[in-house]
């Protein structure tokens, strides 16, 4: 099965559109940290771009000081590198910098470009190999929604982490053959938006206009999981971690209490293989307004 790896966005700023709560309080939030590890969660997911998130997490790490070791995996803040053309290696290394001493750590486990993009301006690979080198990360890699960004990375030396959306809606990764093509060529292989950001878990009627286009898959989902008598979020959830090619699920939570709900359904149920494969043959070429969240703002949704 694939690990759990603790995403951390919903700590740093209100994100998610099923999310009714809001950003929670830090007292809550180191709670949830506890409670990962306790239940044997040992990578956490965070980014610049996640507002508060690196900040809470470095606090926490220092105030518990954890026995067990945990893995952080950050990311570069997109929107770097358009303004350092010309030193791109340095903006790379000074930003990572600012990474560090925010978590309080001398050293990330992965270190990832958060727009793809930035990995075709001259110089970015190199300079991702020397933070190895330097051994300021352990890793570098890049987080995708576009697969051919992923292929770049595969034909780059030194690339060991790729991060991408992979959902029952969103199985581009499988279907195309990337990640295969990632594990063989040595690439661990982490994917995120299990839930389209909680488009997947909301109720029909809870659907906001401009994504009703969502509602007839949704309706599907709900089909096939009934004919095999498995609760939605199960499917959602097992549909990835029992994907062998997949090492890390990266997801979010908002409470404590649905990080254990979480947890529960990873380490004590299971869903049909025959389900599996339904959702494989079901749900092949979903739109892209439907499982790239970052359009959802051209009608009106935060992506």
């Amino acid at each position: 099965m694939a690990e759990l790896c603790l995403g951390t966005v919903q700590f740093g700023m209100n994100y998610g559109i099923n999310n009714s709560s809001g950003q929670p309080a830090e007292e809550n939030v180191f709670e949830m940290l506890d409670t990962a590890i306790e239940h044997g969660i040992r990578v956490f997911d965070t980014a610049p771009a996640y507002g508060t998130s690196e900040i809470l997490l470095g606090k926490y790490l220092k105030a518990r000081k954890t026995k067990d070791p945990v893995r952080i995996v950050s990311k570069l803040r997109p929107n770097l590198l358009k303004d350092h053309e010309k030193d791109t290696a340095g903006a790379i290394r000074r930003e990572l910098e600012n990474t560090l001493e925010r978590l309080q750590t001398d050293r990330l486990d992965g270190y990832l470009l958060h727009d793809a993009q930035d990995f075709y301006f001259p110089g970015v690979p190199d300079a991702l190999r020397r933070l190895k080198e330097e051994k300021l990360a352990e890793h570098v890699g890049l987080s995708i929604y576009e697969l051919r960004d992923g292929y770049a990375a595969l034909d780059t030396d030194g690339m060991d982490y790729v991060q991408l959306p992979y959902s029952v809606l969103d199985q581009r990764g499988m279907q195309e053959g990337f990640i295969p093509d990632a594990v063989s060529a040595g690439m661990t292989v982490f994917t995120r938006s299990a839930f389209l950001q909680g488009l997947l878990m909301m109720e029909t009627e809870r659907i906001p206009e401009p994504l009703c286009s969502a509602l007839p898959y949704l309706q599907k989902l709900d089909e096939l999981c009934e004919k095999y008598q498995v609760r939605r979020i199960d499917a959602l959830i097992h549909f990835i971690t029992d994907e062998k090619q997949i090492q890390y699920l990266v997801f979010g939570v908002d409470t404590k209490e649905q990080l254990l709900q979480y947890i529960h359904i990873y380490q004590n149920s299971k869903i049909p293989l025959e389900l599996a494969e339904e959702f494989k043959n079901t749900f092949t070429n979903i739109e892209k307004e439907i499982i790239f969240p970052n359009l959802w703002s051209k009608n009106g949704k935060r992506g």
